[in-house]
């Protein structure tokens, strides 16, 4: 995604040759290859810093950290290492040592090494500005103020299991809400599930490919629940919107989703359904805890508790005083 949105954006993109951790059985060729682009990796990176002479470097982490932490730590250039989730990722925690600063987004992954101590600020995670007036947003898209707004949203990715458990829910789910579903490259299917509902509702349904631009903000500030996975910016940005929701963990990232929902669910601000469970009854009864407005405001003031919204700022801040420009 990164190959085309940088460039869009006007901004120089160097890529690595490090490729992403294989999970263990990947075989010992797979394996080989791997640690040989990492470690060519290191050198590119430097020759890179030696180029580029910045006063600082920020990583979001990944295996991309890897050799950008161990480049800036050999050429001694001043670096801040960001950690989006409750459990941190493998290539971070390896790296975290190396990095002159550490921000994390969570308490928790604040009290365990290598995370914890000095070097570390909580800083949340930064999410888009807000600033769209709930009222205006939501009769932009034609809702009045007792109309209920569910938000499908799984990220960056198509998520089937989501629409699997809709397929059963829709007919029974629209009698009283609406639903804005953004499907990614799953359009065709949801514009046929769309066509298959009774005439009265499928006006209720409203597919999307993307919500680019204020799009998005505009969803989150018209919402009454979302559906989602339980990435960083997912949830912070329903924690930001003051949103309820529904959160069902990506199975297969390494547990990390997972300790994300654990965290805002004991926090009282979702529900965690584990993917493996979400049916459309699943899903339906989960709905129905939301279904008046007592009940969204209780989780509303929940999620409210962690959010961060000077998350951004927070950390800008922290960069200028590593490239001593404060």
């Amino acid at each position: 995604m990164e190959s085309r949105l940088v460039p869009e954006a006007g901004y120089p993109l160097t890529l690595l040759a490090a490729p992403s951790l294989r999970p263990s059985g990947a075989g010992l060729l797979a394996t080989a290859r791997d640690a040989a682009k990492l470690l060519w990796s290191i050198p590119q990176a430097i020759r890179l810093i030696r180029r580029v002479r910045p006063d600082v470097i920020f990583s979001t982490g990944g295996y991309i950290a890897i050799p950008t932490l161990i480049a800036a730590w050999l050429t001694r250039t001043p670096s801040l290492l960001w950690e989006g989730n409750v459990q941190a990722g493998r290539s971070n925690t390896l790296v975290a040592p190396l990095a002159s600063h550490r921000a994390v987004a969570w308490r928790q992954t604040a009290e365990r090494a290598p995370w914890s101590g000095a070097k570390t600020t909580v800083t949340g995670t930064p999410v888009r500005e807000l600033t769209t007036d709930r009222t205006t947003a939501r009769t932009a898209r034609g809702l009045s103020e007792s109309d209920q707004l569910l938000l499908v949203f799984g990220g960056s990715q198509r998520v089937r299991r989501f629409e699997t458990a809709l397929d059963g829910a829709l007919a029974t789910l629209l009698t009283g809400w609406s639903v804005l579903h953004v499907v990614m490259e799953g359009l065709p299917d949801a514009e046929r599930r769309r066509a298959s509902l009774p005439a009265e509702l499928r006006d209720r349904y409203l597919p999307v490919a993307f919500l680019g631009g204020g799009e998005m903000e505009g969803a989150l500030v018209s919402a009454d629940l979302m559906l989602g996975r339980a990435g960083a910016s997912t949830i912070a940005e329903a924690a930001a919107a003051g949103l309820p929701a529904i959160i069902v963990p990506y199975p297969f990232a390494g547990g990390h989703q997972r300790a994300n929902a654990e965290a805002a669910a004991a926090a009282g601000a979702v529900t965690l359904i584990n993917d493996e469970e979400l049916t459309s009854e699943r899903l339906l009864a989960a709905v129905a805890d939301y279904a008046t407005p007592a009940q969204r405001a209780a989780a509303a003031r929940a999620a409210t508790t962690l959010a961060h919204p000077d998350a951004a700022m927070v950390i800008a801040q922290r960069l200028l005083q590593l490239g001593g420009r404060e």
